[in-house]
Protein backbone atom coordinates (compact mmCIF):
# COMPACT_ATOMS: atom_id res chain seq x y z
CA UNK A 1 0.00 0.00 0.00
CA UNK A 2 1.06 3.56 -0.71
CA UNK A 3 2.09 5.47 2.41
CA UNK A 4 2.05 9.26 2.64
CA UNK A 5 4.80 11.03 4.51
CA UNK A 6 3.50 13.22 7.32
CA UNK A 7 6.10 15.89 8.17
CA UNK A 8 4.50 16.76 11.52
CA UNK A 9 4.46 13.16 12.79
CA UNK A 10 7.96 12.52 11.49
CA UNK A 11 9.34 15.65 13.16
CA UNK A 12 7.74 14.78 16.51
CA UNK A 13 9.21 11.26 16.37
CA UNK A 14 12.62 12.69 15.46
CA UNK A 15 12.55 15.15 18.35
CA UNK A 16 11.46 12.41 20.76
CA UNK A 17 14.33 10.16 19.73
CA UNK A 18 16.81 12.99 19.62
CA UNK A 19 16.06 14.59 22.97
CA UNK A 20 15.52 11.56 25.23
CA UNK A 21 18.97 10.03 24.75
CA UNK A 22 20.62 12.13 27.44
CA UNK A 23 19.33 13.56 30.67
CA UNK A 24 20.95 16.94 29.88
CA UNK A 25 19.14 17.38 26.56
CA UNK A 26 16.18 19.77 26.63
CA UNK A 27 13.41 19.21 24.12
CA UNK A 28 12.02 22.16 22.11
CA UNK A 29 9.00 22.03 24.45
CA UNK A 30 11.25 22.64 27.47
CA UNK A 31 11.06 19.10 28.83
CA UNK A 32 13.59 16.60 30.14
CA UNK A 33 12.26 13.29 28.87
CA UNK A 34 14.47 11.04 30.97
CA UNK A 35 13.31 12.78 34.15
CA UNK A 36 9.72 12.29 33.04
CA UNK A 37 10.41 8.61 32.40
CA UNK A 38 11.76 8.27 35.94
CA UNK A 39 8.68 9.94 37.39
CA UNK A 40 6.53 7.58 35.34
CA UNK A 41 8.33 4.65 36.99
CA UNK A 42 7.20 6.03 40.37
CA UNK A 43 3.61 6.36 39.12
CA UNK A 44 3.67 2.71 38.05
CA UNK A 45 5.17 1.52 41.35
CA UNK A 46 3.45 0.04 44.37
CA UNK A 47 1.08 2.22 46.35
CA UNK A 48 2.51 3.89 49.45
CA UNK A 49 0.55 6.14 51.80
CA UNK A 50 1.44 8.23 54.82
CA UNK A 51 -0.33 10.39 57.36
CA UNK A 52 0.77 12.39 60.38
CA UNK A 53 -0.71 13.99 63.48
CA UNK A 54 0.84 16.16 66.16
CA UNK A 55 2.39 13.21 68.00
CA UNK A 56 2.59 10.33 65.51
CA UNK A 57 3.22 9.54 61.85
CA UNK A 58 2.15 6.39 59.99
CA UNK A 59 3.34 4.75 56.75
CA UNK A 60 1.76 1.86 54.84
CA UNK A 61 2.41 0.03 51.58
CA UNK A 62 0.75 -2.79 49.67
CA UNK A 63 2.35 -6.16 50.34
CA UNK A 64 2.03 -8.09 47.09
CA UNK A 65 4.16 -10.78 45.48
CA UNK A 66 4.95 -10.92 41.77
CA UNK A 67 3.75 -14.54 41.70
CA UNK A 68 2.62 -17.31 44.01
CA UNK A 69 6.14 -18.74 44.03
CA UNK A 70 7.94 -15.54 45.04
CA UNK A 71 8.04 -13.46 48.18
CA UNK A 72 6.89 -9.86 48.34
CA UNK A 73 9.46 -7.09 47.99
CA UNK A 74 9.87 -4.91 51.03
CA UNK A 75 8.70 -1.35 50.43
CA UNK A 76 9.06 -0.13 54.02
CA UNK A 77 12.43 0.50 55.64
CA UNK A 78 13.46 1.48 59.13
CA UNK A 79 16.26 4.06 58.96
CA UNK A 80 16.62 4.99 62.63
CA UNK A 81 14.65 4.78 65.87
CA UNK A 82 12.73 7.91 64.89
CA UNK A 83 12.75 7.60 61.08
CA UNK A 84 11.22 5.32 58.44
CA UNK A 85 10.56 5.47 54.70
CA UNK A 86 8.12 3.98 52.19
CA UNK A 87 9.12 3.71 48.54
CA UNK A 88 7.40 3.43 45.17
CA UNK A 89 9.18 2.72 41.91
CA UNK A 90 12.36 0.74 41.33
CA UNK A 91 13.08 -1.19 44.52
CA UNK A 92 16.83 -1.38 43.85
CA UNK A 93 17.04 2.41 43.63
CA UNK A 94 15.04 2.69 46.83
CA UNK A 95 17.38 0.32 48.65
CA UNK A 96 20.34 2.46 47.64
CA UNK A 97 18.57 5.62 48.83
CA UNK A 98 17.83 4.04 52.23
CA UNK A 99 21.51 3.17 52.62
CA UNK A 100 22.37 6.82 51.98
CA UNK A 101 19.87 7.88 54.65
CA UNK A 102 21.30 5.45 57.19
CA UNK A 103 24.82 6.67 56.44
CA UNK A 104 23.71 10.29 56.91
CA UNK A 105 22.11 9.43 60.27
CA UNK A 106 25.24 7.64 61.50
CA UNK A 107 27.51 10.46 60.36
CA UNK A 108 25.41 13.10 62.12
CA UNK A 109 25.23 11.10 65.35
CA UNK A 110 28.97 10.50 65.34
CA UNK A 111 29.79 14.15 64.59
CA UNK A 112 27.24 15.99 66.73
CA UNK A 113 26.08 13.37 69.22
CA UNK A 114 22.41 13.93 68.42
CA UNK A 115 19.72 12.82 65.98
CA UNK A 116 19.56 14.67 62.67
CA UNK A 117 16.53 16.76 61.73
CA UNK A 118 14.09 14.93 59.48
CA UNK A 119 13.89 17.83 57.04
CA UNK A 120 17.66 17.88 56.64
CA UNK A 121 17.77 14.15 55.86
CA UNK A 122 14.95 14.50 53.33
CA UNK A 123 16.86 17.35 51.73
CA UNK A 124 19.93 15.14 51.33
CA UNK A 125 17.93 12.59 49.32
CA UNK A 126 16.25 15.23 47.16
CA UNK A 127 19.60 16.92 46.47
CA UNK A 128 21.10 13.62 45.31
CA UNK A 129 18.12 13.01 43.04
CA UNK A 130 18.45 16.49 41.58
CA UNK A 131 22.18 16.09 40.92
CA UNK A 132 21.43 13.04 38.76
CA UNK A 133 19.44 15.32 36.43
CA UNK A 134 22.50 17.52 35.81
CA UNK A 135 25.17 14.90 35.11
CA UNK A 136 25.71 13.27 31.76
CA UNK A 137 26.33 9.55 31.72
CA UNK A 138 23.93 8.75 34.57
CA UNK A 139 20.19 8.29 34.76
CA UNK A 140 17.68 9.81 37.18
CA UNK A 141 16.73 7.70 40.16
CA UNK A 142 13.46 5.91 39.48
CA UNK A 143 12.18 6.09 43.03
CA UNK A 144 9.68 8.16 44.98
CA UNK A 145 9.89 8.16 48.77
CA UNK A 146 7.67 9.04 51.70
CA UNK A 147 9.99 9.95 54.57
CA UNK A 148 8.33 9.91 57.99
CA UNK A 149 9.87 10.69 61.33
CA UNK A 150 9.83 12.67 64.54
CA UNK A 151 12.42 15.08 65.90
CA UNK A 152 12.56 18.01 68.32
CA UNK A 153 10.35 20.05 65.98
CA UNK A 154 7.57 17.45 65.85
CA UNK A 155 6.35 14.89 63.33
CA UNK A 156 7.20 15.19 59.65
CA UNK A 157 6.10 13.58 56.41
CA UNK A 158 8.12 14.40 53.28
CA UNK A 159 7.80 13.23 49.70
CA UNK A 160 10.77 13.11 47.32
CA UNK A 161 10.65 12.82 43.51
CA UNK A 162 13.18 11.79 40.84
CA UNK A 163 13.24 15.40 39.68
CA UNK A 164 14.64 16.49 43.05
CA UNK A 165 11.46 18.18 44.26
CA UNK A 166 10.72 17.90 47.97
CA UNK A 167 7.24 18.25 49.46
CA UNK A 168 6.08 18.53 53.06
CA UNK A 169 2.73 16.81 53.63
CA UNK A 170 0.18 16.19 56.32
CA UNK A 171 -1.03 13.18 54.31
CA UNK A 172 0.25 11.79 51.01
CA UNK A 173 -0.15 8.83 48.66
CA UNK A 174 2.06 7.77 45.76
CA UNK A 175 2.02 4.84 43.35
CA UNK A 176 -0.03 3.29 40.60
CA UNK A 177 -3.31 2.84 42.49
CA UNK A 178 -3.47 6.53 43.42
CA UNK A 179 -3.51 7.93 39.87
CA UNK A 180 -7.14 7.12 39.08
CA UNK A 181 -8.61 8.08 42.45
CA UNK A 182 -10.67 11.23 42.91
CA UNK A 183 -9.94 13.33 46.04
CA UNK A 184 -12.77 11.73 48.13
CA UNK A 185 -11.46 8.26 47.25
CA UNK A 186 -7.93 9.29 48.18
CA UNK A 187 -9.22 10.46 51.56
CA UNK A 188 -10.95 7.10 51.99
CA UNK A 189 -7.63 5.39 51.27
CA UNK A 190 -6.02 7.36 54.09
CA UNK A 191 -8.88 6.83 56.57
CA UNK A 192 -7.45 3.62 58.15
CA UNK A 193 -4.21 5.47 58.84
CA UNK A 194 -6.06 8.11 60.82
CA UNK A 195 -7.16 5.40 63.26
CA UNK A 196 -3.60 4.16 63.62
CA UNK A 197 -2.47 7.60 64.71
CA UNK A 198 -4.14 6.88 68.02
CA UNK A 199 -2.04 3.78 68.63
CA UNK A 200 0.67 4.79 71.10
CA UNK A 201 2.93 1.85 70.40
CA UNK A 202 6.02 3.64 69.08
CA UNK A 203 7.17 6.87 67.49
CA UNK A 204 6.41 5.32 64.10
CA UNK A 205 3.25 3.22 64.19
CA UNK A 206 2.94 0.08 62.08
CA UNK A 207 0.42 -2.02 60.18
CA UNK A 208 1.54 -5.35 61.66
CA UNK A 209 -1.84 -6.08 63.26
CA UNK A 210 -3.99 -4.33 60.65
CA UNK A 211 -6.16 -6.63 58.47
CA UNK A 212 -5.96 -6.64 54.68
CA UNK A 213 -3.12 -6.20 52.22
CA UNK A 214 -1.57 -3.16 53.89
CA UNK A 215 1.90 -3.61 55.28
CA UNK A 216 3.89 -1.25 57.43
Amino acid sequence: PLRCWDPITSCCAMFRNQYDQDVLAWSPQGRLHQVEYAMEAVKQGATAVGCKSRDYVVLATLKRAASELSSAQNKLFKIDENLGVAISGLTADGTLATKSLRAACITHKFTFGSEAEIGRLAGIISDKSQMCTQRSGSRPSGIGMLIAGKDDQGCHLYQTCPSGNLYNHSAAAIGVSVLHLCPPARYKLLTPLLGLLHLKRSKIASFEDFPGEAHG
